[in-house]
């Protein structure tokens, strides 16, 4: 598929932001899936949820349903991921959700991932790691982006100009765009009761 082609970004772009919930590392638990509907970087519209396992293969799959299913959908114009794993190295592959979805997928993260570390544990851990892998190197380069602080974005469906527009446009309150951060404290609260740890 081509890139979908951004001619102008609205400052009130609706964007899916997702992170995972805290959870058990390496336990046969469901880990809790955050997703959150915002207009650019203000206001929040919605909530979207489903569950994967940790360590599992299921992220992409149930990132997928959760996107598709939503009355939110024909709004949505770019999901925006907090990483490339959740629940441990359950890997989402950002090239088969835009193509699943039709909507573009930027990746964001606060540190330069050490990619040869992450390809050593994968090999240490997983019988399965060539195909945990092979997603994670789909997923592109990795580009900073400078907002408040430097951020690390990989992209699907989208031009590097367009995606690094989109972050500065949803980064309005904290150092992170404001869905990742939303539906960082979500996740936490719902598990822990509140809010926890720095989003």
């Amino acid at each position: 598929m081509e890139n979908n082609n951004f001619s102008q970004i609205k400052s009130e772009i609706r964007i899916l932001g997702i992170d995972d919930a805290p959870f058990t590392p390496r336990s046969s638990e469901d880990v809790l899936l955050v997703g959150t509907v915002f207009r650019g970087g203000q206001w929040l519209d919605g909530v979207l949820t489903t569950r994967i396992k940790v360590d599992g293969l299921d992220a992409t799959e149930k990132i997928i349903e959760m996107v598709n299913r939503s009355r939110h959908m024909d709004q949505l114009r770019v999901i925006m991921l907090d990483g490339l794993t959740f629940g441990g190295f359950n890997v989402a592959d950002i090239t088969e959700i835009f193509r699943e979805t039709g909507l573009p997928v930027i990746v964001v993260v606060r540190r330069h991932p050490d990619l040869e570390r992450i390809k050593r544990a994968l090999m240490h851990r997983f019988p399965d790691w060539r195909l945990r892998w092979a997603m994670i190197k789909r997923a592109g380069r990795i580009h900073p982006v400078e907002v408040r602080d430097t951020l690390y974005i990989q992209t699907a469906g989208v031009d590097l100009e367009d995606a690094a527009e989109i972050v500065r446009i949803s980064t309005t309150r904290s150092s992170l765009p404001e869905p990742l951060r939303a539906a960082h404290l979500i996740a936490s609260g719902v598990v822990f009761g509140e809010s926890r740890g720095g989003a």
